[in-house]
């Protein structure tokens, strides 16, 4: 599967939404957030070659091309998806475990690192943990039809899955939504955080569906109140 370059895309298309809505800047919050983890060098380039993630690519990006693009009562483009908890999703993560813990150090190799910070089949598999994440929150709120299914497998083909990711996407159209069978997936408590940080991202919590879909994840998934309050937060706040 594919998963990395995915998300890799809709990360560079996240980005290019939120920076026209004059959000998050990524590279900042990137050197930010390596300089606490103790990453070295903070440039853009340097970090791009570790994580396999091209920031210059990242920062730039056009109008986002989301999985949800096809929810009910939503554009392409929509404020009510959060560019920017997307664009920057795993040092968004960590910045709000480190705010829930009153800024106390985290150890990496007991949370798990960031999704910036990952290379390799790491990286494809936190990608694909998040891309189902996204998928299942799109859903969340019921009223995906057999249409709308076919138009987010032609998203995601028209982004470069290959044949075994596109049956995979199409699998998690149409599988059961299940907050406990999702939290499994999560392969760290940085993984679950930032899984429930993109279902933010797409989610209208002003719909009781879409609500009680977050409020389930985040129980399956463990959070404590005061990191889901801060997870939630930072989405919002990454649209400045």
């Amino acid at each position: 599967m594919n998963a990395r370059s995915i998300f890799e895309q809709l990360m560079k298309q996240a980005a290019g939404g939120g920076r026209q809505g004059g959000g998050l800047d990524v590279q900042k919050l990137m050197g930010s957030v390596s300089s606490s983890l103790g990453g070295g060098s903070t440039s853009s380039g340097r970090k791009g070659q570790e994580s396999g993630v091209d920031m210059k690519s990242l920062l730039g990006g056009g109008a986002l091309g989301m999985l949800v693009g096809s929810k009910r009562g939503r554009k392409l483009g929509g404020k009510a998806l959060k560019y920017g908890a997307i664009a920057g999703v795993g040092m968004l993560a960590w910045k709000a475990w480190q705010n829930a813990r009153d800024g106390q150090s985290a150890d990496e190799a007991r949370e798990g690192r960031p999704m910036e910070r990952l290379a390799g089949q790491s990286q494809e598999e936190r990608s694909l943990e998040l891309l189902q994440a996204v998928i299942m929150a799109a859903r969340a709120d019921g009223h995906i039809d057999d249409q709308e299914r076919a138009l987010i497998t032609e998203q995601i083909d028209a982004l470069g899955a290959d044949a075994e990711l596109h049956d995979w996407v199409e699998r998690q159209l149409q599988a059961p939504l299940d907050a406990e069978a999702l939290a499994r997936q999560a392969d760290s408590p940085q993984a679950a955080r930032e899984m429930y940080l993109v279902s933010v991202a797409v989610i209208d919590d002003q719909n009781p569906m879409e609500r009680a879909w977050l409020d389930q994840l985040a129980d399956a998934l463990g959070l404590e109140a005061a990191l889901k309050a801060e997870l939630e937060r930072q989405a919002v706040e990454a649209e400045g």
